[in-house]
C-alpha cells in the first residue's frame, strides 16, 4: 500500500466549489494540481496550478503530465469543471450548445483518459464527477436540457467506467448536487433557488466536499451517483 503523500487533481478549481475541494484535499495532506481558465499561480509547493481551457485536449494532458512530473502519481481526479445555462430549449444558441459540450463532456473525456492511464500503471485510483440532480429529476421551474444532456452523460459514463476498471483498482463515482451557494448564483436569486429543494435552502460548498471525502474513504463504493441535493432527486 502506498504510504506517501497522495496526489489529487481538481478541475474548475479557481473559486466556489472547486476551491473548496482543493482546500479539503490539502487539509488531508494531499498534494494537489488545480486547473481552470483563470486560476492564479500558487505559493504552496504542494499545490500546483495550471491555467487552461479544460475543453482543449491539450489541457488535460498538460495537467496530468504536470502532476506526474512534479509528484510522481495521480491518486484522485475530481472532474468539477462545468458550466450551466438555464434557457428554454428552443432559445439555446449553437455557441451555447458547443460551449456546454466542450467544458462538460470534452473536459471530462480528455483529462480522465490521461488520469486513468496513470492510475492503471500504479494499480489504484479514484475518479469523481460533479454532475447535477436535474439530470435525473427534471423541474418545470428550471429549463435545463443541456445540463441533463451533458451531466446525465457523465452519470452514465461514471457507471460504465466503474465497471470497466473495477478489477484494476480504480473506482469511479459521481456526486450529483442540488444548487450550491457559490459565486455562480447572484444573492437576489437565492430565495427562489432555495425553493427548488424540499429542504428549502441552498446547499453549501461544505455539503459537497463532505460527500466527495466520503467517497474518497469508501473503498467498497464504485459506480455510485451520490445525490447531495436537499431532496430534489426524491421529488417535490
Amino acid at each position: 500500500m502506498f504510504t506517501g503523500n497522495k496526489v489529487a487533481v481538481v478541475t474548475g478549481a479557481s473559486q466556489g466549489l472547486g476551491a473548496g475541494i482543493v482546500q479539503a484535499y490539502r487539509n488531508r495532506g494531499y498534494r494537489v494540481v488545480a486547473t481552470s481558465r483563470s486560476i492564479k499561480p500558487s505559493h504552496d509547493p504542494d499545490l500546483l496550478t495550471v491555467a487552461g481551457d479544460i475543453g482543449d485536449p491539450a489541457t488535460g494532458r498538460t495537467v496530468i503530465d504536470t502532476a506526474l512530473k512534479a509528484f510522481g502519481r495521480v491518486d484522485t481526479l475530481i472532474n468539477n469543471a462545468g458550466i450551466f445555462m438555464a434557457s428554454a430549449f428552443t432559445d439555446y444558441s449553437e455557441d451555447q450548445y458547443r460551449a456546454k459540450l466542450s467544458t462538460n463532456l470534452d473536459g471530462f473525456f480528455f483529462i480522465t483518459q490521461h488520469a486513468i492511464a496513470a492510475m492503471e500503471r500504479q494499480g489504484s485510483g479514484h475518479v469523481v464527477q460533479i454532475t447535477t440532480a436535474l439530470a435525473e429529476q427534471a423541474d418545470a421551474r428550471v429549463s435545463s436540457v443541456l445540463a441533463s444532456l451533458t451531466k446525465g452523460g457523465l452519470n452514465a459514463a461514471t457507471r460504465s467506467l466503474a465497471i470497466e476498471y473495477a478489477s484494476r483498482g480504480i473506482r469511479v463515482n459521481a456526486v450529483a448536487p442540488g444548487i450550491i451557494k457559490t459565486p455562480m448564483h447572484a444573492p437576489e436569486n437565492h430565495d427562489f433557488l432555495a425553493s427548488l429543494h424540499p429542504v428549502n435552502r441552498l446547499g453549501e460548498v461544505e455539503d459537497i466536499v463532505r460527500a466527495i471525502l466520503y467517497l474518497e474513504d469508501s473503498g467498497f463504493v464504485t459506480g455510485e451517483i451520490l445525490h447531495v441535493d436537499g431532496g430534489q432527486s426524491a421529488g417535490h
